[in-house]
C-alpha cells in the first residue's frame, strides 16, 4: 500500500515505513515545509521580489536536484534522513516560487527553477533509459 508514496516495490528503500504505509522520504520533507512557507508568506503578506530569491531559490532546490540524479546511478548511497532533508530545501525553495507564482504567474525565479531541473532531469532519465534497455 502507498500514501504519499511513488516509487515501484524494488525502490521501497527510498520510504519510510509507518504501520502499513509507506511515505516517500524526499515528499516528506518537501510538501510540509512547502506548505508551511507558503501559508508563512500569504500570512505575512511577503514581498513579491527580494534580490536573493533567484539565488536562493536555485541553490536550495539544488541539493535534491543532484541528489535524485545520483540516487538514479546509486541508488543506495544516501540514507532516508538525507533524502528528507534534501526535500525540506526543495520545499523552501518551492515554496517561495509558489508564493510569487500565486500573485504574478511564471515569475523569473520558477521558470529557472524548472530550467535547473530539466537540464539534470533529461539527461539522467536518458542515460538510465538506456541503461535499463541493454540489459
Amino acid at each position: 500500500m502507498f500514501w504519499l508514496s511513488h516509487h515501484h516495490p524494488d525502490e521501497l528503500h527510498r520510504c519510510y515505513r509507518v504501520g502499513g504505509v509507506h511515505l516517500c522520504a524526499r515528499c516528506l520533507g518537501t510538501y510540509p515545509i512547502l506548505f508551511a512557507v507558503l501559508a508563512l508568506e500569504l500570512a505575512l503578506d511577503a514581498p513579491l521580489s527580494h534580490p536573493w530569491d533567484l539565488p536562493v531559490g536555485l541553490a536550495l532546490i539544488a541539493p535534491a536536484t543532484l541528489d535524485w540524479a545520483f540516487g538514479r546511478f546509486h541508488p543506495h548511497r544516501f540514507p532516508n534522513p538525507w533524502r528528507t532533508f534534501t526535500g525540506a530545501l526543495l520545499g523552501l525553495g518551492l515554496g517561495r516560487s509558489l508564493f510569487i507564482h500565486l500573485h504574478k504567474p511564471f515569475p523569473v525565479l520558477l521558470l529557472a527553477q524548472l530550467l535547473g531541473v530539466t537540464a539534470v532531469a533529461v539527461p539522467v532519465i536518458l542515460a538510465t533509459y538506456r541503461r535499463h534497455g541493454r540489459r
